[in-house]
């Protein structure tokens, strides 16, 4: 009887484990669910540009929840917030209200197909960093204005546009900034625009780097090649690394000048302060843009490394995501992307 038992426990254990992992790995349904989720993921899609910066999304948030919490719909009170009337107007076919459902199907409706192509885990988890502008940092904030301005200003549909995020080994930051740019990318629906990484002096990819990303439902895996080994002489595999279906790249540690890295008419994003030093120029640039974060490494050996390196993956998860989100707006709204 013990021993049945304890079978019988063990069966709803595992059935309890694979129900919540199947729920995990769904993409979340922008037609139900959390009425503030639905209607920010709805402002994300149709709001003003300037509504969408990180310095207003507290205040945005605080007016969706006050807001749905009196009526279960989008009214014009809340709505003015990154709308304007006549647009107002022509989502709601002419009503006083917006219903979340309707806004989910709304949501539906202009979810890019790039979006709907990324690995369910990823996706899940750009929608969750896209509910936490407001985190970003201040010191992080001009910065991305001035990515946002240089994409629409360079942005052509259909043509590749190379984004090079810079550290001085490529081993961590510049890794999680160049693969966070690129979900980034693909959640917004601009995929053109693409993320590589590159360093100064590089040495080979942390395996706590793909274990961070790894995390997160990006398929990373060595495809038995080998990069040029830097001068620590580690060995200096490379990755395939995959965000969805026809969405991935090659990635290893290299410098920013390498081969496989746009070498004109690029961004150079700069992550720490080593680069900047080192790099007053970046060659074959045209925008030099610092974003300086904290280097996870500090933590290696902690307890909770693991979180440290999570922390620094969300940080810049989030600057991509508000910046390309905002990026495409400005170009809808300069009609240049249809």
């Amino acid at each position: 009887m013990t021993c049945l038992r304890f079978g019988l426990l063990s069966f709803a254990l595992l059935t309890l484990v694979s129900r919540v992992t199947a729920q995990a790995e769904k993409p979340a349904d922008p037609k139900g669910g959390n009425a503030v989720a639905t209607t920010m993921a709805f402002a994300h899609l149709y709001g003003s540009p300037d509504a969408l910066a990180p310095a207003k999304d507290r205040a945005l948030k605080t007016k969706f929840i006050a807001g749905l919490g009196k009526s279960p719909e989008l009214t014009w009170d809340t709505a003015s917030a990154f709308l304007d009337k006549d647009t107002f107007r022509k989502l709601s076919g002419g009503k006083d209200a917006i219903s979340v459902e309707a806004m989910g199907q709304l949501v539906g409706d202009k979810t890019p197909q790039s979006r709907k192509d990324m690995n369910a885990k990823t996706r899940l988890h750009a929608d969750l960093l896209s509910t936490q502008f407001d985190l970003i940092e201040e010191q992080h904030r001009k910065p991305a204005e001035q990515l946002v301005a240089w994409v629409v200003k360079n942005y052509q549909a259909g043509k590749p546009l190379g984004v090079i995020v810079i550290c001085t080994g490529n081993t961590r930051r510049s890794m999680l900034g160049a693969t966070m740019g690129n979900v980034a990318a693909a959640y917004s629906g601009l995929p053109d625009v693409r993320f590589h990484s590159g360093g100064t002096e590089p040495d080979t990819i942390n395996p706590r780097t793909i274990a961070t990303l790894k995390e997160i439902g990006l398929d990373i895996e060595a495809t038995g090649k080998e990069a040029a080994r830097g001068k620590k002489g580690a060995e200096n595999p490379i990755y395939r690394v995959r965000w969805g279906k026809g969405l991935e790249t090659n990635e290893f540690s290299k410098t920013y000048t390498d081969a496989s890295n746009p070498q004109e008419n690029f961004a150079a994003i700069l992550v720490c302060s080593e680069a900047e030093t080192a790099c007053p120029n970046v060659t074959g640039a045209t925008a030099r843009i610092p974003a300086l974060y904290l280097d996870p490494k500090a933590f290696d050996g902690a307890a909770f490394e693991s979180a440290k390196y999570a922390e620094r993956r969300d940080d810049m998860g989030r600057l991509m995501l508000s910046v390309m989100t905002q990026a495409r707006r400005r170009l809808e709204v300069d009609g240049k992307l249809k």
